[in-house]
C-alpha cells in the first residue's frame, strides 16, 4: 500500500465539498466520537479513583500479605513451614491474629461482633494511628485487657473511648458438651475496657470489628498460644514487583496447606464487583459509541456521492477499484481518528482538572469521606479506549466503502 490513499483521504477531509451539509455531517460525526471518547475516559477514571480510594482505606488496616490455611479456620504457628517465615531476610514483621465471632455486651446492650485478637506486632503491619477516631490504640496496658472498637460498633453497643465500664465478651465452648438446662454455663467469658475507636469507612470493619489482645482471644475461643487464624506479613520492600515475588516465594515455601493473599485478594469480592461494574460500563459506552459511529457511515456515504466525478477521474488515471475503496476507507477512519484524539485530550484534561480542582462535588461534602469525585487516569484505559474507538471507526468506514460502486 502506497502513501497515495492516505494523502488523498487527508485532502478530501479538509477540502471544500460540493454541499456544505457534508462538512456539517463530518463535523458532527467527529464531534460525536469525541464526546463519547471523552465520556469513556472520564467515567473509567472516576471508577479508578473510587477503586484507589477504597484500596487506600483497606491498606490502612489490611497487611501487605496475609497467610491463611487452605482448609479449616486456624493454623499452628509452631509447625516447621510457619516457623521458617521468621527466618526469612526479606520479611520485616510476622504478626499473629485470631478472628472469630462472639457476643459482646455492655450494660443492657448486646450484639454479635467479629473479635480480632492481635499481638504486640500488629501495629507494624497496619496504620492504626491514622484511623483512630477517639481515644488511643491499646489491647493491653500492663494491668488490664483493653479493646478497640469500630466506630459504628461502638455506637451500636452504646460506648465510647471515655467510658470506664467493662465490655463483656461471650463465646460458646469449643469442646465439651452443652448444658441444656443452663446454656449460660457453656459460654466462655472474658471482659475488657475500651481504649479507643477506629474508622476505616467500610461497614465490615467499622460496624462489626472489635480488636482485643491475642491471649484474650485465645482464651475466649479456647485455643492455645500457638494457634492463630492468620499471619500478617510486612515485607521489607514495598515495590509491587518485589511483593509479588515474595508472595510466590512464601507460598512455595509453605506448601499447599496455606494460601498467601495480597491486599487485592484479601478484598477479592469488592474488587471483583468493581471490575464487573467497570466492564459493564465499558460495554454500555461502547454501545453508545456504536450508535454514534452511524454518523460516520452517513457522512462517508454522502462524500462518496459528492466525489463521483473525482472517482471517475482517478479511475481513468489508472487507479483500480481497490485503491479507490482504500481512499474512502481512510477518509472515514480519519474522521474517527480526529474525534478520538480530540476526545482523549478533552477527557484527560477534564480528569486532571477534576483531580486538582475538584469541580464536581459529592453532595455538600460533609457526609462523605471525600468532598469531590476521585479521579485516577490509567494509561491502559486510555490505550483501551483508543483501540476500541478506532476499531469501531474502521468498521463504520468499511461498510459504505464495501458497498460503493465504481463507475467507469
Amino acid at each position: 500500500m502506497s502513501s497515495l490513499e492516505p494523502h488523498i483521504a487527508w485532502r478530501y477531509l479538509f477540502s471544500k465539498k460540493g454541499h456544505n451539509a457534508i462538512n456539517i455531517v463530518s463535523g458532527i460525526s467527529a464531534g460525536a466520537v469525541a464526546v463519547v471518547t471523552a465520556a469513556m475516559i472520564c467515567v473509567l477514571s472516576v471508577m479508578n479513583g473510587f477503586g484507589v480510594l477504597v484500596e487506600q482505606m483497606f491498606s490502612e488496616f489490611d497487611p501487605v500479605l496475609l497467610v491463611v490455611p487452605t482448609e479449616g479456620q486456624t493454623l499452628r504457628t509452631d509447625t516447621l513451614p510457619i516457623a521458617s517465615l521468621y527466618a526469612r531476610e526479606d520479611i520485616e514483621t510476622v504478626s499473629m491474629q485470631l478472628e472469630q465471632t462472639a457476643l459482646i455486651r455492655y450494660k443492657d446492650h448486646q450484639l454479635p461482633a467479629r473479635v480480632l485478637g492481635v499481638d504486640s506486632l500488629f501495629t507494624r503491619t497496619s496504620h492504626m494511628d491514622t484511623i483512630i477516631t477517639d481515644g488511643f490504640f491499646s489491647v493491653w496496658d500492663g494491668a488490664f485487657e483493653r479493646a478497640v472498637l469500630g466506630r459504628g460498633l461502638a455506637a451500636q453497643i452504646g460506648m465510647n473511648a471515655h467510658f470506664t465500664g467493662a465490655l463483656h465478651l461471650y463465646a460458646p465452648e469449643r469442646t465439651g458438651r452443652i448444658n441444656m438446662l443452663r446454656p449460660d454455663l457453656s459460654l466462655r467469658h472474658e471482659h475488657a475496657f475500651i481504649a479507643g475507636t477506629f474508622a476505616v469507612n467500610q461497614v465490615e470493619y467499622d460496624d462489626q470489628l472489635i480488636l482485643v489482645s491475642l491471649p484474650l482471644a485465645q482464651r475466649l475461643f479456647d485455643y492455645d498460644e500457638h494457634t492463630a487464624s492468620a499471619l500478617r506479613i510486612q515485607p521489607k520492600s514495598h515495590q509491587p514487583s518485589e511483593i509479588s515475588r515474595q508472595k510466590s516465594a512464601i507460598a512455595k515455601a509453605l506448601g499447599p496447606g496455606y494460601k498467601v493473599l495480597d491486599r487485592y485478594e484479601q478484598q477479592e469480592d469488592f474488587f471483583r464487583i468493581l471490575r464487573i461494574e467497570k466492564l459493564l460500563t465499558v460495554l454500555l459506552l461502547v454501545f453508545i459509541l456504536l450508535i454514534a459511529s452511524f454518523n460516520i457511515i452517513g457522512s462517508l456515504s454522502m462524500l462518496i456521492i459528492d466525489k463521483r466525478e473525482s472517482i471517475r477521474i482517478l479511475s481513468h488515471l489508472g487507479a483500480d477499484e481497490r485503491i479507490i475503496r482504500r481512499i474512502f476507507l481512510f477518509e472515514g477512519w480519519l474522521i474517527s481518528a480526529l474525534g478520538t484524539v480530540c476526545g482523549l485530550l478533552t477527557g484527560v484534561l477534564i480528569c486532571l482538572g477534576q483531580q486538582h480542582y475538584g469541580w464536581l462535588k459529592l453532595g455538600d461534602g460533609t457526609d462523605y469521606v471525600i468532598s469531590a469525585y476521585p479521579v485516577h487516569v490509567e494509561p491502559l484505559d486510555i490505550l483501551m479506549v483508543a483501540v476500541i474507538v478506532l476499531a469501531l471507526g474502521f468498521i463504520a468506514a468499511w461498510y459504505p466503502t464495501r458497498k460503493m460502486k465504481i463507475e467507469e
